[in-house]
């Protein structure tokens, strides 16, 4: 599994599948948020199926869809505060590149 650290408790990766929750899990993350819409790729795993898989495995979970090319709204990044400062880290996020994953934690934690 390839994922880049942006900061001690929140990674970034490219999009996941159900097989990749067990060794999200062991390597000790405790929230997955997907920042990616559904329906982007064919046959790319929709938020809920990842979710599901999620929470089954003990693992918090939560959907901030930002469109491909598009800066992330302010209602994304105020979601994604919030999902920072109440949700355990650490935290591993996904897109279908780890980019707007990335873009958006970093609108949420600037200043």
């Amino acid at each position: 599994m390839n994922y880049r650290s942006l900061s001690p408790d929140f990674v970034v990766a490219p999009q996941i599948a159900v097989s990749d929750i067990p060794a999200i899990k062991e390597a000790g993350f405790k929230t997955i948020i997907c920042t990616r819409p559904d329906g982007e790729d064919p046959g790319q795993p929709s938020a809920e199926t990842i979710g599901e898989a999620a929470k089954q495995a003990g693992l918090s979970f939560i959907s901030i869809p930002v469109a491909g090319g598009q800066a992330p709204s302010s209602d994304a990044v105020i979601i994604m505060q919030e999902s920072l400062n109440t949700l355990p880290g650490p935290i591993f996020s996904y897109c279908r590149s780890g980019n707007r994953a990335g873009q958006l934690w970093a609108l949420a934690t600037q200043g």
